[in-house]
């Protein structure tokens, strides 16, 4: 009798542990396996409070899709908010992107920075790899070389040539550091452009118009030593992002050790507060036989 009463005992214990929630659980919070049978959700990002639905949440493989399908569990309080334990000050942006695809990024370096470690968080690939174009340096190389008025200079085919071979040079040495670009739809014949944090550092326009035996000819001229160098600065530039503005003299000056070459000329244009674009036009001297007497040249600018 006893043997029966101890085996009874021991199978309501056992019951009851089965039943009874760990004592670490939190019994004013639900977890929930599955968001689908909503079509709104309300989030509590940190204290930030967020509306959005299931839909929006979804658009990509993201840990946010895995909550709302089941595949990771989501903490949701009494009032049905779901609760992240992240900061919210950037989560709209989060949303944003997932709402059209693409979103504007801050300016600030910092402020960059943390869009992305969220982005990070959240497992929303399109987002870093936006995060990641906005603080990688890009070369852009215009070449159109059928958008001329005019015809070409006996050199400018070969010079022509010759940026686009210093173009794929580049790509080979810096590939991984820096975003190459090639853009043979543009306006301008022959252009390097270079950007860091998402905007234009510096220009090097390779495009000139000359007169030469009593015409206008199309000149393109090939600055290799001032290409490598804007490569260089903004490598420079985005390896000291993190400084604040005052590394922006990295950029904002040439420098001791860089120097304009001969009929080369720099202009520099704001593009708002303080920061400008170096546009460097190179300006070489035409070769007496390359014009007639009394004329002057002419260069686009």
């Amino acid at each position: 009798m006893s043997a029966e009463a101890s085996v009874g005992s021991h199978a309501a214990d056992s019951a009851d542990s089965a039943i009874a929630p760990p004592s670490c659980y939190n019994t004013d919070e639900q977890r929930y396996p599955s968001l689908l049978g909503s079509k709104y959700v309300k989030l509590n990002v940190g204290g930030t409070l967020h509306y959005t639905t299931v839909q929006t949440l979804s658009k990509e493989d993201s840990l946010l899709r895995r909550i709302c399908n089941g595949e990771t569990e989501a903490t949701i309080d009494p009032e049905g908010w779901v609760v992240l334990d992240r900061c919210g000050r950037h989560f709209g942006v989060v949303l944003n992107f997932l709402r059209d695809g693409s979103v504007p990024l801050p300016d600030e370096c910092r402020e960059l920075d943390e869009v992305l470690k969220e982005a990070q968080y959240y497992q929303i690939q399109g987002l870093v790899q936006h995060c990641i174009s906005a603080m990688q340096p890009v070369v852009k190389l215009q070449n159109n070389r059928g958008n001329n008025k005019y015809s070409y200079t006996s050199n400018s085919d070969d010079n022509l040539l010759k940026n686009i071979e210093l173009f794929d040079k580049l790509v080979l040495r810096f590939n991984g550091r820096v975003l190459f670009v090639k853009d043979v739809l543009g306006d301008e014949i022959c252009c390097w452009s270079f950007y860091g944090e998402g905007r234009k550092i510096a220009e090097v326009c390779c495009t000139s118009i000359v007169y030469a035996t009593e015409k206008k000819q199309t000149k393109v001229e090939f600055p290799e030593a001032r290409i490598f160098e804007e490569t260089l600065n903004i490598l420079i530039y985005e390896n000291n992002r993190r400084s604040g503005p005052g590394g922006l003299h990295l950029l904002d000056s040439r420098g001791s050790g860089s120097s304009l070459g001969a009929g080369q000329s720099e202009e520099e244009g704001a593009t708002g507060g303080d920061r400008r674009v170096r546009r460097i036009h190179v300006r070489r001297h035409i070769m007496h036989d390359e014009r007639g007497h009394g004329q002057q040249t002419v260069y686009k600018d």
